[in-house]
């Protein structure tokens, strides 16, 4: 990880221009359905000057495809291709890792067609269960966690998780994430996930750099939580950027082992000055 002073002025915006933008969505370029001051700008902007977008979400509740869409109707212009979920990271892993298992679902239905659009077959037979795969699931009930009791437990099936998010921040405060329902599925069992694969893994800045095509040296993330998106960056030595629009507050940063390159209050920071561009 980078080395960083211990303290990290209020606000530090970027001196240049990076060739790599990869930017997390929820509280950073958008809240709920509202885009966020002056993301369409920022974006375009950083479009204009010839630098590659990607951005990088956590929270599996919707398709790649209904992220794009999603930006480009709140006037962000975005193709497929420019997003990568922790679902996507998921499959990648999956393929690489566990290729041909039968895996048992705690998610909602998007992810779980996702998976079988990937080739995998999904169960609710525990004892017909490889792999458990744990995910951002509002229906999550009881009837789920004892299947992936009963298949970690007594059929010797492994965990592996999309994101290690306890909650997603929402316009009315937020709501219990990935980690919630990893939590009681492993407080039931004893047995620990083999991997949670969503930011901050090496699994999802691998899925990033990827699709960039880039090294980190020349990317730079944006994202508003220091334990998953800026962590994540200094990890494999990409910029770290904390944007102070969602989880995190300032007052977080100076007991934060975490030191993020630049601070800024918004993405109108995100630019340098005009004399500096």
């Amino acid at each position: 990880m980078s080395s960083h002073a211990a303290s990290v002025p209020a606000t530090r915006r970027p001196t240049r221009l990076y060739p790599g933008y990869a930017f997390d969505l929820d509280g950073t370029v958008y809240l709920g359905d509202a885009l966020l001051p002056h993301a369409a700008e920022t974006i375009a902007a950083i479009r204009a000057a010839g630098s590659r977008i990607v951005y990088v979400t956590n929270k599996p509740l919707q398709t790649a495809d209904d992220y794009a869409r999603k930006l480009t109707r709140l006037g962000v212009p975005t193709p497929r291709a420019d997003v990568v979920t922790s679902v996507d990271a998921l499959v990648d892993y999956l393929q690489r890792e566990h290729p041909g298992k039968t895996l048992l679902a705690v998610a909602e239905r998007s992810t779980v067609d996702e998976l079988r659009e990937a080739g995998f077959a999904v169960t609710t037979d525990p004892a017909a269960t490889q792999v458990v795969v744990v995910s951002f699931d509002r229906t999550f009930d009881y009837e789920k966690l004892n299947a992936a009791f009963q298949a970690v437990r007594y059929h010797g099936a492994t965990i592996v998780a999309t994101n290690p998010d306890p909650y997603c921040p929402t316009p009315d405060g937020g709501l219990p994430d990935c980690a919630a329902m990893l939590a009681a599925i492993e407080a039931s069992t004893g047995a620990k996930a083999e991997a949670i694969v969503g930011k901050p893994s090496i699994h999802m800045a691998q899925a990033l750099l990827d699709r960039l095509g880039l090294p980190a040296s020349d990317v730079v993330l944006i994202g508003d939580r220091l334990l998953t998106d800026v962590a994540m960056a200094l990890s494999l030595g990409m910029t770290g950027v904390l944007i102070l629009t969602g989880a995190t507050h300032v007052d977080s940063l100076g007991g934060s082992p975490v030191k993020p390159d630049f601070v800024i209050d918004g993405l109108a920071q995100l630019l340098p000055e005009p004399a500096s561009l």
